[in-house]
């Protein structure tokens, strides 16, 4: 590694962890992954105390109560859907500054002016980002498998469950942010690129689960294949090879946007016109 991408990666990481977006990041993963099996096991107490009011209206509601309240699955698999959607929208949102944001600002005509390479500005980004997410993920998804355990009458999820859970939802979070890093740093617009992203976020998995698509070797519902995987008893339905294959496509799918922000750059001249410059 040379002097420059060495000091990409300081730059990148000091500009992360140093002002402040990597903690709000880490509290609002870490806080939705514990607060969410908790609302579920509420709700589910809440319809138990209110029985007798959905029996005068003539509505059964046991198997729903039954539901909600037995199965630490349903507890992390909520933990896990909270993660790919609201706490992924927090992530991109906050990283709008280091996905082209600063090419807005005209911070890196300088580096660029003093021989910048387009390797070393790039590559940093694609580590320090998407790897926060995913070690985020798991981190999560354990907690919430903990606290899930905890207030739940049986907990179907076992250690694998929790690693595959964290492991695939974690994956699913790197490829929206490695796509909201090609497009937001080609374009020089990140706060297009993360409107983009997080529609695509949002809306996919559901689009994909209406059309009853197959969640293996579908890097964009990777979210929903994570939910799935998490109790003791889907898991005895695992083809571990189908896990492997979607993973490494969803990899393979994040190297090809990685090379495409890479010829973005080098075939791009950064503006600079204009009077002003901000650094």
């Amino acid at each position: 590694m040379n002097i420059q991408t060495r000091a990409s990666f300081r730059k990148e990481s000091l500009a992360f962890f140093r002002t402040g977006k990597f903690i709000v990041i880490a509290i609002v993963f870490l806080g939705w992954a514990m607060l969410s099996p908790l609302i579920i096991r509420g709700l589910g107490g809440l319809m138990d105390s209110m029985s007798p009011i959905y029996d005068d209206l003539g509505m059964d509601v046991s198997g729903m109560t039954e539901l909600l309240g037995s199965s630490a699955s349903i507890g992390v698999s909520s933990a896990i859907s909270e993660m790919s959607s609201l706490c992924l929208l927090v992530f991109l949102l906050l990283i709008n500054s280091f996905a082209g944001g600063e090419q807005k600002k005209r911070s890196v005509i300088i580096p660029r002016s003093a021989g910048l390479r387009s390797f070393s500005y790039i590559f940093p980004k694609f580590i320090v980002y998407p790897l926060s997410a995913f070690v985020l993920a798991i981190t999560g998804t354990f907690l919430a498998w903990w606290v899930s355990s905890g207030i739940f009458a049986h907990n179907d999820v076992t250690l694998l469950g929790a690693f595959l859970g964290g492991t695939l939802a974690g994956t699913g979070m790197m490829f929206y942010i490695c796509f909201h890093l090609t497009i937001g740093t080609a374009t020089g617009k990140a706060g297009m690129s993360a409107a983009i992203c997080i529609v695509s976020s949002f809306l996919l998995p559901n689009i994909f689960a209406v059309l009853g698509s197959e969640y293996v070797y579908n890097p964009f519902i990777l979210s929903l294949y994570a939910s799935s995987l998490v109790s003791e008893t889907t898991q005895a339905f695992v083809q571990p090879m189908e896990v492997v294959m979607t993973v490494l496509i969803a990899l393979a799918i994040m190297a090809i946007v990685f090379f495409l922000a890479l010829f973005a750059q080098n075939a791009k001249t950064v503006d600079n016109s204009g009077n002003e410059i901000r650094i």
